[in-house]
């Protein structure tokens, strides 16, 4: 199957670059997987759309300040310094893409061919300083932070860093997406794009969902600029998916596996969500089948998603979907594809930009059942 099959034309004005005005104002679109049906919505109707005995389950990753800009260092001797020349291949920018090990990150550089092995970049006024320890395909490096005082690295990328917003959001990052570009569940520090199904609740809208009934768990995805790597095979089936760390507690366990077994629909907050669940659910099996299936069907634990769906995957726990809508010719679009049939979603996409729905990370939602 080839990437081409999941594309679509979008004019510039409807992707979204600024989230709404109420965090819970989007439109929603409805669509039937099965059927296709298409019943336009606003997302604050979504808790009365459920019936009241639906697991959802969120992804509490919270959105570290992933964007940092430095100054590259220079040696003289035995001393490393900053370049005190004002020109611009002085400045460095630091997209953080994930954390390897503690505080080695991987991580996009620009300009990435001026930093070798051993360089040094600098940030802010020297509290925080990089190493680059290793080069990889496509602009990535892996960088060694160090503070240089009494706070963690951590801690310095909260104050010296951006909000890492995506790259078809023109414009540089404000004060308010602090709050807008995280979830009001965000609770784990370590994502790098924010699992923008979840930006659309509040906790009003989470306390009608338990009115109604429904259960409510969570898990970790910690989402990272994979999420955006474009398809570079010929092929869907020659994709390497990229890795993104997750992490599924025995409780959230325990609630879906009683969901499953009880016939409850498992609703998926986000395509981070259904990468958790379906790659946890895979790893199950295949110990089960290791230990000649005497071992629980258990998903607790930590793992790597990896897992890539695409049309002709067969999903294992996820019933329902909350997504927004995704680039063209991309992974997101496949997985959603493959839950609803690419016939179903791509006419829902020519429905949402025949209507004027706002896209991407800051845009309306679908709701897919």
């Amino acid at each position: 199957m080839r990437i081409e099959d999941f594309d679509y034309e979008l004019p510039a004005g409807q992707i979204a670059q600024h989230p709404p005005a109420k965090r819970d104002g989007a439109r929603m679109l409805e669509v039937g997987r099965h059927d296709g049906r298409l019943t336009d919505r606003l997302f604050s109707e979504f808790p009365g759309l459920l019936r009241g005995d639906e697991l959802l389950v969120f992804n509490n990753a919270r959105v570290i300040p992933a964007r940092l800009f430095g100054r590259r260092a220079v040696q003289t001797g035995n001393t490393v310094r900053t370049t005190r020349v004002p020109e611009p291949t002085a400045l460095v920018e630091v997209f953080l893409s994930r954390e390897v090990s503690p505080d080695v990150w991987e991580a996009l550089v620009k300009p990435g061919k001026k930093l070798a092995v051993n360089a040094q970049v600098i940030f802010g006024e020297g509290e925080l300083t990089g190493r680059i320890i290793a080069r990889g395909e496509f602009g990535l490096r892996t960088i060694q932070f160090e503070s240089h005082n009494a706070n963690t690295v951590r801690h310095h990328f909260e104050d010296l860093g951006h909000m890492p917003l995506p790259p078809y959001i023109a414009r540089d990052d404000e004060q308010a997406d602090r709050s807008r570009y995280q979830t009001v569940f965000a609770k784990r520090p370590g994502a790098v794009a924010a699992p923008t199904a979840g930006l659309h609740f509040t906790t009003e809208i989470l306390d009608e969902i338990r009115a109604r009934g429904a259960e409510i768990c969570e898990l970790t995805l910690d989402v990272g600029l994979g999420t955006f790597q474009p398809v570079r095979a010929e092929t869907l089936e020659a994709h390497t998916m990229h890795a993104e760390s997750y992490e599924i507690s025995e409780d959230t366990a325990e609630r879906i596996r009683k969901a499953r077994v009880s016939g409850r629909s498992i609703l998926a907050i986000g395509t981070t969500v259904v990468r958790a669940l379906e790659s946890a659910a895979l790893l199950a099996e295949q110990s089960a089948e290791q230990a000649s299936r005497t071992a629980s069907l258990s998903m607790a634990g930590r793992g790597e998603a990896t897992l890539f769906m695409y049309p002709g995957y067969s999903f294992r726990v996820v019933d329902a979907l909350l997504t927004n809508f995704h680039l063209p010719r991309s992974t997101l679009l496949a997985l959603v594809s493959a839950f609803a049939g690419r016939t179903n979603v791509l006419n829902a996409y020519r429905h949402a930009v025949q209507s004027g729905y706002r896209f991407y990370s800051y845009g309306d939602c679908m709701l897919l059942r």
